[in-house]
C-alpha cells in the first residue's frame, strides 16, 4: 500500500479516515499509546485509530545491558520500517528512546507535555521506609543505566549497582519475587503512567541523579512528506516541553551520545528563559563534568512563516521558530563548552570501558 490512506465507511455511508499506529507489544508502551489515541479521538473524532503492536530488538535481547548492544535504534528500528513501508502510519515512542539523528524522511511531529523526568527510587518490600542514603552498606541496586549508575555510585559510594533489564512488569517483578536487589531504580513516569506511583519510595532530584534526555515525553513519529499526519498530530505538541527536548537533544547529539555513554540533563523554562544544566561521567561517577547555561526563548513580536525545518529531528510549526533555534543553539552551546573541558575524554574512556566490560 504505497502511502494511500485507509478509509472505512461508517452506517450513514460517510467516509472515515483510518489511521494506523505503530506502538511496542509492552504495557507500558500501549498505555503510552492509547493515551495518544485518546487525545486524537477527542480533537478529531471522525478519525478512526487504528492499533498496530510489534516487538523491537530491544524488546527481545533481554539478557544483555542496553549500552552493550551497541545500537542506538534498540526501541524504534521495526517501527520505522513498518512507518517506511506504510504498514502504520505514526508512530509512538518514548521520547527518550529516540536517537537524536533520525533517519531520512522522518520526523517527530508531536512532543506531548512532559510528565516528570526524574528517576525513582523502588524498593523491595523488606526496605520499606528507607531511602538510598539508609539503606545498608553493600546494598545491591538494578540499573540498567549507565547514567543513572555513574551519578549514584559517586553519590551513595555505600551501594553497589548491578544490571537489570526487561520491562517495567519484568523488573519489578525480579525485584518483588527474589532477594537479588535491595532496590531499583526507574524512571518516574513510565511508574505513574502505570499507575504504580504507590511503588515509588523516593525521587531522586537533580542533585542526587540529572536525567536521561527527552526522559518523561512522549513523542509521535511521522513520515516527514505526509503533510496531512503532521498537521494532525501537530496540534499535541506542548511548547515548553519542546524547546526543553530540543536543547537537551541539540546537546547530546553534539556529544555524540547515546545509550553507551553517561550524559545526563536538567531543564527548566521560567519567565520566557531556557535554562540547560548537562554533565558527562566516567562510568564509576569519579570523573565527571558539570555545567549550565541559558537563553532567551521569548518570540517577542516577530513574524514567522512556519518554516519546514527540523530541529534535532522535531517539527513544530506551532511553536515560534526564533525560540527553537535559540534551544537548538543553547544545546549545543553547552556542548561544546563541555567539549572546551575535556568531555570527549571522559566519553571515549567511558565507552571504552563499557566495551570491554
Amino acid at each position: 500500500m504505497s502511502g494511500e490512506v485507509l478509509n472505512a465507511q461508517d452506517g450513514n455511508g460517510t467516509v472515515n479516515r483510518v489511521i494506523r499506529m505503530g506502538t511496542r507489544k509492552s504495557q507500558l508502551a500501549r498505555i503510552q499509546t492509547d493515551y495518544v489515541a485518546e487525545k486524537l479521538k477527542t480533537l478529531y473524532p471522525d478519525v478512526h485509530l487504528e492499533i498496530v503492536a510489534m516487538s523491537t530488538i530491544g524488546d527481545k535481547i533481554l539478557d544483555t545491558a542496553l549500552s552493550k548492544i551497541g545500537e542506538k535504534s534498540l526501541f524504534t528500528k521495526e517501527l520505522e520500517n513498518a512507518l517506511e513501508r506504510n504498514e502504520v502510519d505514526l508512530v509512538v515512542h518514548s521520547l527518550k528512546d529516540l536517537p537524536t539523528t533520525l533517519p531520512n524522511g522522518f520526523t517527530i511531529g508531536a512532543v506531548l507535555q512532559r510528565e516528570s523526568p526524574h528517576d525513582a527510587v523502588v524498593l523491595h518490600p523488606k526496605n520499606s521506609g528507607l531511602t538510598l542514603d539508609t539503606l545498608p552498606d553493600g546494598s545491591v541496586i538494578g540499573t540498567s543505566s549507565l547514567r543513572r549508575a555513574a551519578q549514584l555510585k559517586k553519590r551513595f559510594p555505600h551501594l553497589e549497582f548491578k544490571d537489570i533489564r526487561g520491562n517495567l512488569n519484568t523488573r519489578l517483578k525480579k525485584l518483588d519475587e527474589k532477594e537479588d536487589y535491595a532496590a531499583i531504580i526507574l524512571a518516574a513516569a513510565g511508574l505513574k503512567r502505570m499507575g504504580w506511583e504507590a511503588r515509588v519510595s523516593q525521587v531522586l532530584g537533580p542533585e542526587d541523579c540529572m536525567y536521561a534526555v527527552g526522559q518523561g515525553a512522549l513523542a509521535v513519529e511521522v513520515r516527514a512528506r505526509d503533510c496531512d499526519i503532521l498537521e494532525m498530530v501537530s496540534t499535541l505538541h506542548h511548547s515548553e516541553t519542546v524547546l526543553r527536548c530540543i536543547a537537551e537533544r541539540a546537546f547530546l547529539r553534539r556529544l555524540e551520545g547515546g545509550c553507551s555513554v553517561p550524559v545526563a540533563v536538567n531543564t527548566e523554562v521560567k519567565d520566557s528563559v531556557l535554562s540547560l544544566t548537562g554533565a558527562v561521567y566516567s562510568l564509576d561517577g569519579a570523573d565527571s563534568l558539570k555545567e549550565a547555561m541559558e537563553t532567551s526563548v521569548d518570540p517577542g513580536n516577530k513574524l514567522e512563516s512556519a518554516a519546514d525545518i527540523q530541529h534535532v529531528g522535531v517539527t513544530a510549526h506551532n511553536v515560534p521558530q526564533c525560540a527553537q533555534v535559540a534551544a537548538e543553539k543553547l544545546g549545543v552551546d553547552l556542548a561544546n563548552l563541555l567539549l572546551s573541558k575535556g568531555a570527549m575524554e571522559i566519553l571515549t574512556t567511558a565507552r571504552k570501558l563499557n566495551d570491554a566490560r
